[in-house]
């Protein structure tokens, strides 16, 4: 078998960020999937499943009500590794035009208080794997670290 793209990714170089990690034609229009890299791949310890899984909650409803990116926004949720997730969108985009946005997704999660949305046992399949705390703590790491902060070589693939 072939091995898949993103099976392909230096994942012994690669540093948090945002990276296109495909781009795919879907009835005429682009889509394209970023892999948004919340931890260094075998370098730092894993995103906690109940931490991962409320930024899920949380970035999706986000990106789902964003008035300028709403119709544009087609999924958001977490890579099997724990590392980060994927958000596909519609649009042929690059890295770059989605700093501003992912910055925007992160502070909110970082600051947000309240309910998580969709943690109950009529809306999620496991809403007591939640963990708001980490979340927040989680997203306002990698919004300081690495959105404030970010260069070339958090957006484009190690080489």
């Amino acid at each position: 078998m072939k091995t898949i793209p993103s099976f392909t990714i230096d994942h012994l170089n690669l540093l948090r960020g945002i990276y296109v990690s495909r781009k795919d034609s879907v009835g005429g229009d682009v889509v394209t999937t970023f892999d948004v890299r919340m931890k260094e791949p075998n370098r730092e310890p894993a995103l906690g499943q109940g931490a991962l899984h409320t930024i899920e909650h949380l970035a999706a409803t986000y990106l789902r009500n964003n008035e300028k990116w709403a119709d544009k926004i087609i999924y958001w949720g977490p890579m099997g590794c724990l590392t980060g997730n994927y958000l596909l969108m519609k649009g042929d985009l690059e890295s770059k035009d989605i700093v501003e946005l992912m910055k925007d997704t992160f502070r909110f999660i970082a600051e947000f208080e309240g309910d998580i949305p969709g943690a109950s046992p009529k809306d999620c399949g496991n809403y007591l794997l939640n963990d708001l705390p980490m979340a927040k703590f989680e997203a306002a790491k990698y919004l300081h670290e690495v959105l404030e902060q970010i260069t070339d070589k958090n957006l484009n693939y190690p080489a």
